[in-house]
């Protein structure tokens, strides 16, 4: 079917709650907040927790319901903590607001001065029921046609986070039409097929290096993210009934060198031939390291 003819706003602008009540699964947060606001005497917040739970779109429903729709965009300051960050940033750019709401995936994150002028807000992942819920809405707003399996694959690749999974229904819907299906949205997440991690794993499991060479080339000319291969293996090897503890604990290991060397900037293919000639030794029980004679 053809694409759908959509305007440009994001879907996740588009749906995002314009009430705190309406943020999804985090009732102790709404709860807490509602109260607050009801006083209009908001303190400073900090909001942590995984990606796509409700961070920013709560943030942004407080200064709606504060400053109403018309002004609440010109109290708002968003800054991206990759480039505004520092000291300075605090004195110069978020000193003249009356409330800070701090985003964090992860609570240590946040230096302790900051921190303890916070009241901290704990932002809990999404269960896969809540993000189906509110991806069925959406499918239903815009008249897409999603079957049980492209249901689960969106969240099984989105990983709880709701922004990504809508992001991903928004760019299937764009290049395929109202009908998506579950490799449509494989194709538009950059997710590693299930079944190169699968034929990767088998190729280390034979012993035969050649054969897992073929497989990490096939990797590297299909244009896989290695760091994407390397956490779908690594979920596949933990949730291995045929891997012992001990190989599982051996592979894992190498896993985290590996994603460690690729942040560093290394080469794809050394890290995961690296990575498959780690796996083999092993899954076929041989030596960590070899050892040479002179």
């Amino acid at each position: 079917m053809a694409p759908l003819l959509q305007s440009s706003q994001p879907w996740v602008e588009k749906y995002r709650p314009k009430q705190v009540k309406d943020v999804a699964h985090q009732d102790e947060v709404v709860r807490v907040l509602t109260n607050t606001l009801e006083t209009t005497n908001c303190p400073h917040m900090l909001f942590y927790g995984p990606p796509g739970t409700g961070k920013t779109t709560t943030a942004l429903a407080i200064a709606h319901q504060l400053f109403g729709p018309e002004l609440y965009k010109s109290r708002v300051l968003e800054l991206n903590a990759s480039d505004d960050r520092g000291i300075n940033v605090v004195r110069t750019k978020i000193k003249g607001f009356a409330a800070v709401a701090v985003g964090s995936g992860q609570r240590q994150g946040i230096i302790e001065p900051l921190a303890s002028r916070c009241a901290k807000f704990r932002f809990k992942p999404l269960s896969e029921e809540i993000m189906t819920t509110r991806i069925l809405h959406i499918c239903n707003e815009e008249g897409l046609n999603l079957d049980a399996e492209a249901l689960s694959t969106l969240s099984s690749i989105s990983q709880g986070d709701l922004r990504r999974a809508i992001t991903y229904l928004q760019s299937a819907a764009r290049l395929f039409g109202s009908s998506i299906f579950s490799k449509d949205l494989i194709s538009v997440s950059g997710v590693v097929p299930q079944e190169v991690v699968a034929a990767f794993l088998i190729a280390c499991k034979s012993g035969d290096f050649d054969l897992a060479n073929k497989e990490v080339n096939n990797v590297i000319a299909e244009g896989y993210p290695v760091s994407q291969m390397l956490s779908q293996l690594l979920e596949v090897v933990v949730e291995a009934d045929d891997i012992s503890d001990e190989q599982k604990a051996r592979i894992c290991k190498k896993l985290g060198e590996a994603d460690k060397c690729l942040v560093d900037g290394a080469d794809e293919y050394l890290q995961l031939l690296d990575v498959a000639g780690n796996t083999m030794r092993a899954l076929c029980n041989m030596p960590q390291e070899f050892s040479y004679e002179c």
